[in-house]
């Protein structure tokens, strides 16, 4: 990474992931943002790709190719269709998550059922109703019992939690309060007791569904445990600063997709008499927009890299979170500006990629999160 040259497999698995964008996902994402439809199909063919496990071990079925792999397909399926890009990215962190805590029969049960396709996409259950960047807070419960343990509760904001054959829950094993007393599990679709409420209605990324999740006596096997009782909260925090490498990158690939449609946009659309490419002002919020996104590539492939080699990464993965998030929604800002009223239109995609965008500054951590993030490492 010293010189930023990528390897062989990264260059081939980022070709792929643009080739599958640019056949598969940029077709159909305006109909799966106008009619809500979940990429079933897609992920199917992503799967067998194996871009639904890029830094997963072969043995579990997974492409081993490393982050900087991922977060390159992850990038390039954004420019294609970036309510897809996030089921994609969720399942990849929830197979990575089992891959480090869970035991070896959770393995081969769990990340081989996502990495083959054969559960569509997994999810990752940890905000509350009452609870979203506090996570500590959360009030989940799980009680032991002779035979295993049962989760009351709910969850909220939970992406494809009513497709994901497997999800991880976090729940309070110790009546105490503080993060010391969660725990992490492994919950199957159809468990008896676990209810999937309505979809959301939300603004972009329409193409995922976002459900919340009721837990009423939900009871689950003694093996359900994934890693130490009281050891869930470090997991969480582990997997989030891997997730927003993830959302970073996803970031910039809608980022990206609003340069593209500015860029040939400005150079078809004329005013005057001339193409609008030919004003300053226009090539100003190109070259602004061209340079940021430059700056975010740049800040997302050093987090990966570091997380990649094993190194310490937190504080550069809230970097690449928070400025590739906020630098992508002033790239789909400036680039509807370049497309004047015909940007406003959903005719246009810059429409749906600047409401797509908006959510990036709140999932996997807010931007007022990752800046306390990077504030604390900075100072400590």
């Amino acid at each position: 990474m010293a010189t930023f040259e990528l390897t062989e497999e990264q260059q081939l698995i980022q070709k792929m992931a643009r080739d599958f964008a640019t056949n598969e996902l940029k077709p159909k994402a305006y109909e799966r943002d106008k009619n809500d439809i979940f990429p079933l199909e897609e992920l199917a063919l992503l799967a067998d790709l194996g871009l639904m496990g890029v830094n997963v071990p072969g043995e579990y079925g997974g492409a081993e190719a490393g982050v900087v792999a991922y977060s390159l397909a992850i990038t390039e399926l954004a420019r294609g269709c970036a309510a897809t890009t996030v089921t994609v990215a969720v399942t990849n962190m929830v197979a990575e998550v089992i891959c480090k805590y869970g035991t070896e029969a959770q393995k081969e049960k769990y990340v081989t059922a996502i990495t083959s396709g054969e559960y569509s996409c997994a999810a990752f259950a940890l905000s509350e109703p009452q609870c979203g960047s506090d996570a500590a807070g959360l009030r989940t419960t799980a009680r032991r019992t002779d035979d295993g343990w049962v989760l009351n509760g709910a969850k909220q904001w939970i992406t494809s939690g009513d497709h994901a054959g497997v999800m991880v829950v976090w729940a309070r094993t110790r009546e105490e309060p503080g993060a010391r007393s969660i725990s992490a599990f492994l919950v199957e679709a159809g468990t008896p007791g676990l209810e999937v409420g309505k979809h959301e209605d939300k603004m972009g990324i329409r193409g995922s569904t976002t459900v919340p999740l009721t837990f009423d006596d939900c009871v689950i096997p003694a093996d359900a445990l994934l890693g130490e009782e009281g050891g869930g909260f470090p997991i969480a925090m582990t997997a989030l600063d891997g997730g927003r490498v993830g959302i970073g990158s996803q970031s910039l690939g809608i980022g990206l997709a609003a340069l593209q449609e500015a860029r040939e946009y400005a150079v078809e659309r004329k005013s005057f008499g001339r193409p609008i490419a030919g004003l300053q002002a226009i090539q100003w919020m190109i070259a602004d927009t061209g340079t940021e996104l430059e700056a975010a590539r740049l800040l997302t492939m050093r987090a990966a890299w570091l997380k990649e080699q094993g190194r310490p990464f937190t504080q550069e993965a809230s970097m690449a979170k928070v400025y590739s998030s906020e630098a992508a929604n002033r790239a789909c800002y400036r680039c509807l500006q370049v497309h004047g009223g015909y940007g406003y239109v959903k005719e246009y995609a810059i429409e749906r990629l600047t409401r797509d965008a908006r959510v990036t500054t709140i999932y996997e951590g807010t931007s007022e999160i990752q800046r306390l993030v990077i504030g604390r490492t900075l100072l400590r």
